[in-house]
């Protein structure tokens, strides 16, 4: 109830009436049964913008931290996380990786809309990241369509750093959903969730004109942290470090987490994604 009180009631209307948002595409997402929305992340206000343009309510998984938050603000976001519904993950590996993807599971289970930035966290500078294969993983145990998704306009109204936004427009392209049952029963080959993790960043570098960096967004933040500290490091998730797409075994807590710090970042030489194949 909170949920749709906040949309319809409460909510929904100021944004509207201030934003002004857009959406294309919203025929794409279909009318019941579950899919996942997989969608480009340029800031914290992406989650409450996607589900303001949809009719169907579209579940997040967050990170547990703001289910967590001490004092004032920090008690508020939680009750506000709670009231809307939305789902708490662990960051940790391990167990906690294999229950963020089954959490993610049960609300496809139940037939509803599943919300994933692929990327892992916000994009520090505007441009798309490698993806990671946590969305993949999940489509094929699903058995459920990606629906690509692209915001536009977030990260002028709420950059990085910026508590509260500015008035600009904001909008929404949704494009055409992608199956994968093609893949069904692999969806413990690694080479099969890169390749669709690819094809799933491909389609949102198409919809977006976003540049694409074959660079996970985290450790570019990393490393430019470690810049700013004098010190030039080698991070785990470049293209060329394999390592840093998680086992199949334990998929998904760090390819499913919503939000990290912020960091301002260079120039890096993108390279586009590979469809996948088939």
């Amino acid at each position: 109830m909170f949920y749709w009180l906040m949309k319809t009631v409460v909510l929904g209307p100021i944004l509207r009436l201030i934003f002004r948002p857009w959406v294309t595409g919203v025929d794409h997402v279909p009318v019941e049964g579950p899919a996942i929305l997989a969608s480009n992340h340029l800031s914290f206000s992406d989650s409450i913008f996607l589900p303001l343009l949809l009719d169907r309510k579209v579940t997040f998984l967050a990170k547990a931290d703001y289910f967590t938050g001490r004092g004032p603000k920090g008690r508020a976001t939680a009750l506000f996380f709670r009231l809307a519904d939305q789902l708490p993950i662990d960051r940790g590996g391990g167990r906690a990786s294999e229950a963020a993807l089954n959490t993610g599971l049960r609300v496809l289970n139940k037939g509803d809309l599943l919300g994933i930035y692929p990327e892992g966290t916000r994009s520090p500078d505007g441009r798309l990241y490698r993806g990671k294969t946590g969305v993949a993983r999940m489509a094929l145990e699903g058995g459920v369509p990606v629906i690509p998704v692209v915001m536009v306009g977030t990260d002028k109204a709420q950059p990085i750093g910026r508590k509260l936004p500015k008035i600009t427009r904001i909008g929404v392209r949704i494009g055409e959903p992608l199956d994968f049952s093609r893949y069904e029963g692999m969806e413990g080959d690694r080479f099969v969730l890169r390749s669709i993790t690819d094809e799933i960043m491909y389609e949102l570098m198409q919809l977006s004109d976003q540049e694409y960096v074959d660079v996970y967004a985290a450790s570019m933040k990393e490393r430019l942290a470690a810049a700013r500290r004098g010190k030039t490091v080698s991070l785990p998730g470049d293209p060329e470090d394999e390592s840093a797409d998680v086992d199949p075994a334990d998929p998904a807590s760090a390819e499913l987490e919503l939000e990290d710090p912020a960091a301002d970042i260079g120039p890096a030489e993108p390279e586009p994604p590979a469809r996948a194949a088939g």
